[in-house]
Formats: C-alpha cells, sequence, structure tokens
C-alpha cells in the first residue's frame, strides 16, 4: 500500500486532531467526575497549553503546571490536581502494556530490519553519538541543579497518587482507558502513515514499534522533546532504512508530533490566557506549580 504525499498528510492532521479531542475527553470526564462542570473547550485548551509547555521545556517539565494553571480558571485547585494525578497514574499501564505489545510482536523483526542501520551508523557516527551524550548528561545536571524543588515535589506527588486513585469515580476511570488508548495508538500511527508515502517502504511492524520508542523515549529524556537524542536515533535507523527520504520524514514527523502541538497551545495560551502565561512558559520560575503540590 503507498499513499499519495496529499492523503498521508490529511490523515496526520486526522490522527493529531483525534488524539487532541480524546485527551481532552479525558480530562473532562475526570473533572466532571469530580463534582466541577467544565467544558470540552476548556479542557481542550488547557491539555494545548500542556502540550506545548511539555515540547518546549527540559525533560516535560512545564507540561503538567500549564495544564494545572489552564484548568484553575475554571476549577478549584484540589479538583484539578486529583484530576490530572489520577489521569497519569491511569494511563501509564495502557502506555507500558501497548509498548510490551508491540516489543512482543515485532521486537524480533524490527532488529533484524533497524539492527544492521543502526550498527552502521553507529560505526559512522561516534564522535555525534559522545556529542549528544554529553549534552544530554549535561541537561540532565542542569534540570537536577535548576529544579530541585521540582523533584521533590514530583517524588511527593508519586506518593498521593494513590490517595487521589480513591477519590475518584470509577467510570471516569474506565471511560478513560479508550482515550488513553486513542491517544496512544494516534501518536504512534504517524510515522507509518508518513512512510506509506515512499515508493519502497520498510515493513510497518518495526516502523511502529520504532515510532513507539522513539515518541516515548521523549519522557526520560532531559532535551525539550528529546532534542538531538531522537533526531539521532530517527536518522541512524531506528525506525528503519528509509533512505534518501529519512530527513524529510523526520520534518514532517517532527510537525506533527511536536511542533503542531506547541503552534497550537501558544495560539491558545495567547488567546485564552494571555502573553504574561505564555511569558512564565518559556522562562519558568523556580517555585512553579507540579502535580501534586
Amino acid at each position: 500500500m503507498i499513499l499519495s504525499a496529499p492523503v498521508a498528510h490529511l490523515i496526520c492532521l486526522g490522527l493529531i486532531a483525534l488524539d487532541l479531542i480524546a485527551r481532552a475527553w479525558r480530562i473532562e470526564w475526570y473533572v466532571r467526575g469530580l463534582g466541577h462542570p467544565v467544558t470540552f473547550w476548556e479542557a481542550f485548551t488547557a491539555n494545548a497549553f500542556g502540550e506545548a509547555a511539555c515540547a518546549v521545556t527540559p525533560l516535560r517539565l512545564g507540561g503538567e503546571p500549564a495544564r494545572l494553571a489552564g484548568l484553575l480558571r475554571r476549577i478549584p485547585a484540589p479538583a484539578a490536581l486529583v484530576a490530572i494525578s489520577v489521569e497519569i497514574l491511569a494511563a501509564w499501564p495502557v502506555i507500558v502494556g501497548f509498548g510490551i505489545w508491540l516489543g512482543w510482536r515485532y521486537a524480533p523483526e524490527w532488529w533484524a530490519q533497524a539492527g544492521p542501520a543502526l550498527t552502521r551508523s553507529a560505526r559512522h557516527s561516534v564522535e555525534w553519538m559522545v556529542v549528544t551524550g554529553l549534552l544530554t548528561l549535561a541537561a540532565w545536571i542542569l534540570v537536577r541543579r535548576r529544579f530541585p524543588r521540582h523533584q521533590s515535589r514530583l517524588r511527593r506527588s508519586a506518593r498521593r497518587m494513590m490517595v487521589y486513585w480513591r477519590r475518584t469515580p470509577r467510570w471516569a476511570v474506565a471511560a478513560s482507558l479508550p482515550c488513553t488508548a486513542i491517544n496512544v495508538v494516534t501518536r504512534v500511527a504517524v510515522l507509518p502513515v508518513l512512510v506509506l508515502t515512499l515508493p519502497d517502504h520498510p515493513p510497518l511492524g518495526p516502523v511502529l514499534l520504532g515510532s513507539f520508542a522513539l515518541l516515548y523515549s521523549q519522557l526520560i529524556l532531559p532535551t525539550p522533546s528529546g532534542v538531538g537524542a531522537v533526531e539521532l536515533g530517527f536518522l541512524a535507523g531506528a525506525a528503519g532504512d528509509l533512505g534518501d527520504d529519512a530527513g524529510r520524514l523526520l520534518l514532517a514527523w517532527r510537525f506533527y508530533t511536536s511542533g503542531a502541538g506547541v503552534l497550537l497551545g501558544a495560539a491558545l495560551a495567547i488567546r485564552y490566557y494571555g502573553w504574561e502565561s505564555v511569558r512564565r512558559l518559556v522562562r519558568p520560575a523556580p517555585r512553579a506549580p507540579t502535580v501534586g503540590n
């Protein structure tokens, strides 16, 4: 199966739109389950603000504080904290489970396809790997020194999540699980859809696993959106041998998985929250509010 470029881009736009809608429903249902009215558009806007903050801050530190700031315009702080905390707690089993299934199903095929390319790239890109590794280590050290309070608050919030879990209606948790599945599947599917524009594209199973790895490695990489390490992995063949089109596909994939969210989130933040909120996002204060605070 081969897709034309216009069709592939329309499908990618649809996938991103479906992802945003599912995540807005998810947080809306959590908040409503706690007894506080919030509209779909308010939930959508808060999520978009958080998505933009995740993409431009180290270790995604700005994401949850930004979403919290958006929700606090309409609901009390305890409800917003509970909703965001339980959302995170309920989402992780779905994400991990999907990753395990992809690994079980496609890991051997992925290694047979991507392994030689990764090995060759590693031999010819040692200096870039060293530079990327040093920059990643430096970013980790900088973040830990710049946001020490944030790290301790994250540990406290993890201990409080089970308390929040007991306060949340089970119907909201159950309803959120399909939304999380949509979130994971739509974002992982973007790269395979783009790959289908290649006349001689690699098998899609390994591309799916590579797409998942590239996306969710950003959760642990210290640079904003995993900049540097993700690009190196992509071009080294983590999603398969994409030939001369790898650079073009990387730009398109980055736009749909990061750039579009930044543009949308910034536009909505400026429109509804004001420029001052965006300025604080770009230049976060050491005592910025976090989940569980």
